[in-house]
């Protein structure tokens, strides 16, 4: 969930980045990247007494959720992906009566494959090695235990058996390493091209 979340939202607000011209864009995008420079510790207790307001305390909701409200490194690494593409081709969209979506998503994504490959890596290796979130949200309901959290716990178990903690932490990183490898290729080539424009 929470790689479709940034998938969708970062996609989305990227494209109106981008593409579209509305009043104030420019400095609604630089007050987005500014909270990039927002510590992570200065909105946790906030967005915990929300969560727990909502009774979204043990349970995934607070794991994915936020990422349908899209990110500013997100934002910035697909609207600069997006700029580069000819605006000759949605014009064409245009012409042939297309929404601004469907130039989305039948133009524009299916062009900006390598970018969206780069945001979809990224955020599934943040959330399957988020370990505070987990920790923070989930730590009375072992039946939701991410396995970050499940490894710590075994690590507690098995804290004399290195070769038990060894064996665990490889099972541990095995779908992160497929991934990275299947998908390598265009991985790496939205991390090249990304801000090029040409």
């Amino acid at each position: 969930m929470s790689v479709a979340g940034t998938l969708l939202s970062s996609s989305a607000v990227a494209y109106s980045f981008a593409r579209l011209s509305w009043p104030g864009r420019d400095l609604f995008f630089k007050l987005l990247l500014a909270t990039m420079m927002v510590p992570g510790a200065v909105t946790l207790m906030p967005q915990f007494l929300i969560f727990r307001n909502l009774g979204w305390v043990d349970t995934l909701k607070p794991l994915w959720v936020p990422a349908f409200f899209a990110g500013a490194f997100n934002v910035f690494l697909l609207r600069q992906f997006f700029a580069s593409i000819p605006e000759e081709l949605s014009d064409a969209a245009r012409v042939d009566g297309a929404s601004e979506w469907g130039i989305l998503t039948k133009v524009v994504v299916p062009l900006a494959k390598p970018a969206i490959a780069a945001v979809a890596l990224f955020s599934f290796l943040g959330a399957w090695n988020d370990f505070f979130g987990p920790l923070l949200y989930l730590i009375e309901n072992q039946d939701l235990w991410t396995i970050a959290i499940g490894l710590n716990e075994f690590k507690g178990l098995h804290h004399v058996e290195a070769n038990l903690q060894m064996a665990a932490s490889v099972m541990f990183m095995i779908p992160a390493i497929i991934l990275f490898f299947s998908a390598q290729k265009v991985f790496i080539e939205g991390v090249t091209l990304t801000g090029v424009k040409g």
